[in-house]
């Protein structure tokens, strides 16, 4: 997405001589008793299932290697007990470290996909360290890969550290995945932003399919930004990989970003956090997406480096797992046994000699040991799974509080002032903020039944929504169905454009009822930037006005654009639509290209649903 200049590029160039602060691992925090915050780390990738386990297999076994254990055996597809399908194969790779290996369909019977699972067990003061990972793919989607770290402590008395480190296995693999959230590329280290990419950034911090949060540093006005990014930055984001994305805006990105985020700025020296779901028309929306000032930065570099990583963590445990890792069946490891020598002889030979009681107690212990940590790890997520119902329980109840405050204000009203409501009603009518998708024409008053939107709810495929296009009485669709349709085949990319599509054709029906009265105060870019009350608001930066005056100017390019419209419009029954909405980021993203005719024929004109058409980007 961005440019391909990495923190660990520029570090080799620090201006500073002051000593670095020292990166924040987590590791060093010792304070509250009890389990220690788990890391979790979920992406995609484009690789096929196989290759991305094989990878995955690879990098274990040297981090493994590395570390001085025993390197595992190739994984072999049909291994495991003997006489116990289902089960893990369990290998003992040196004192008290174990890795569980298991494969197979995932649960929903035939043809529903398959994982791969490795889950290592190695010591660590007062307990075990426990990395598990996981390979799932579904039959058409992409490959999820899933990577957990959590320590589990041998007692509840023990002060363990605040969070589990980034685990190395997930900054070695990040990038020999090319994994991705979404439209968007998860690197593990930060990348500079040119002003040339700004506009791409914003596509990606308003994707709807964006599962991550994605981190902006800022640089002051005053400071280098080699020396700002090595210094600061780096080690503020040090926890930040396989669980956010991280850019540093350089001096000629900052203005275009703070204008076209007016509600959402970040500027001098401040780092936010931009959480998923950005708008960047709601000025209420802004508060959602928290801010780390440069003051509470330098003032404590290790303390402000866990507060940036509190809220990545905590959205990557609160969020529900994928349906193809969710699909992934519960781990069955073969019950702890003493190894039986004797009696095993080979025919002719000599039994075995008796092994020596001391060894037999020894492996009890050990067999002891595992069984415990085994009932820890049940433990743990038992007490997981009571958060989460004790979490869901608190929303539950907040909701119906909600609700019941909203029914008390309804009733309220309409005991109030039928006459009151009425007055408004007409004011509305008469400033154009009343809209309506009802199907009515250009009315200034809402349909009874409501709007279609929220009767019937948004489309989840562009099936549908071409079957629904009915409901836009202002809107014609003049373009090929058919590149419409072929979006469905890439919901494994996309599962949100449709929903996206939905919104902005509602926003521009919105827009053409207030503009075929003239009450409409402009185009639909500045439509979308100054919604009025009561209306769908769809994001501005996803409006766009026109082509650049390169795709213009291109013959090719321009015929693409070259649109039906009806002959009242043109006698060619063809015209240029450069306005188009972004549904999506990224290269390939599709677009809705548009001709807005209000103050003609009174309607708007859809000429193509599909494909980001050929530009400067994707020829």
């Amino acid at each position: 997405m961005t440019s391909d200049r990495s923190i660990s590029d520029r570090q080799n160039t620090n201006l500073s001589t002051a000593p670095r602060p020292r990166p924040h691992t987590g590791a060093g925090l010792l304070g509250h008793r009890g389990p220690a915050t788990p890391y979790r780390m979920t992406v995609t990738t484009a690789l096929p299932h196989a290759e991305a386990v094989a990878l995955a297999d690879e990098q274990l076994a040297s981090w493994l290697k590395q570390e001085g254990f025993e390197e595992p055996p190739a994984h072999d597809a049909g291994a495991g007990p003997a006489g116990a399908p289902g089960l893990a194969e369990r290998l003992r790779l040196g004192d008290r470290v174990l890795l569980d290996r298991d494969h197979g369909p995932l649960r929903g019977g035939p043809g529903a996909g398959r994982y791969d699972r490795r889950r290592l067990r190695t010591p660590a003061p007062h307990g075990t360290q426990q990395l598990t990972l996981t390979v799932a793919t579904d039959t058409d989607g992409p490959t999820w890969v899933r990577l957990e770290a959590e320590t589990h402590s041998t007692g509840s008395g023990v002060r363990t550290p605040c969070r589990v480190p980034v685990p190395e296995l997930a900054r070695r693999l990040l990038p020999l995945l090319d994994a991705t959230d979404g439209p968007a590329a998860v690197h593990p280290a930060l990348r500079v932003v040119t002003a040339d990419e700004v506009d791409a950034l914003i596509d990606e911090l308003c994707d709807p399919e964006r599962r991550l949060p994605t981190v902006v540093a800022s640089v002051p006005a005053n400071l280098p930004l080699d020396h700002w990014v090595a210094d600061v930055v780096g080690p503020l984001c040090h926890q930040l990989p396989g669980l956010a994305t991280a850019y540093v805006l350089d001096p000629g990105a900052r203005t275009g970003f703070n204008v076209a985020l007016e509600y959402h700025s970040v500027y001098g020296g401040a780092v936010r956090t931009y959480l998923p779901e950005v708008d960047p028309a709601s000025r209420q929306d802004g508060a959602r997406h928290p801010v780390l000032a440069r003051g509470r930065i330098e003032q404590d570099p290790r303390r402000a480096a866990g507060l940036l990583a509190r809220e990545p963590r905590r959205l990557a445990a609160d969020q529900p797992l994928p349906p193809p890792l969710a699909a992934v069946p519960v781990l069955r490891v073969p019950p702890p046994q003493l190894r039986r020598d004797a009696g095993r002889a080979a025919p002719g030979a000599e039994p075995p000699a008796a092994r020596p009681v001391g060894e037999q107690a020894t492996e009890l212990a050990v067999l002891a040991r595992e069984e415990q940590q085994d009932r820890a790890e049940q433990q743990a997520r038992a007490d997981e799974l009571e958060r989460a119902r004790h979490t869901l329980c608190l929303e539950r109840r907040d909701h119906r509080d909600r609700g019941e405050r909203g029914q008390n204000r309804e009733g309220h009203e309409a005991r109030d002032g039928g006459h009151e409501g009425r007055l408004r009603s007409g004011v509305r009518s008469l400033t154009g903020r009343h809209c309506t998708t009802s199907g009515i024409g250009p009315a200034v008053g809402p349909h009874p039944a409501g709007r279609p939107a929220e009767r019937c709810g948004k489309p989840e495929t562009f099936t549908e929504l071409l079957a629904r296009l009915g409901e836009f009485p202002l809107l014609s669709f003049t373009g090929d169905q058919k590149t419409a349709l072929a979006l469905d085949e890439l919901r494994c990319t996309g599962a949100g454009w449709a929903r996206l599509a939905w919104d902005g054709l509602t926003a521009l029906q919105e827009y053409a009822e207030a503009a075929v009265r003239g009450a409409a105060g402009g185009d639909f870019k500045q439509w979308c930037e100054h919604t009025p009350e009561g209306c769908h608001r769809f994001p501005p930066r996803k409006a766009v006005r026109g082509e650049s005056r390169t795709v213009f100017s291109h013959t090719k390019w321009k015929r693409e654009r070259m649109l039906p419209v009806p002959e009242c419009v043109d006698a060619s029954r063809r015209a240029f639509m450069g306005a188009h909405l972004r549904i999506g980021g990224g290269r390939t993203a599709p677009r809705l290209h548009y001709l807005d005719d209000c103050s003609g024929s009174g309607r708007i004109y859809v000429g193509y649903i599909g494909l980001h058409l050929t530009n400067t980007r994707t020829n």
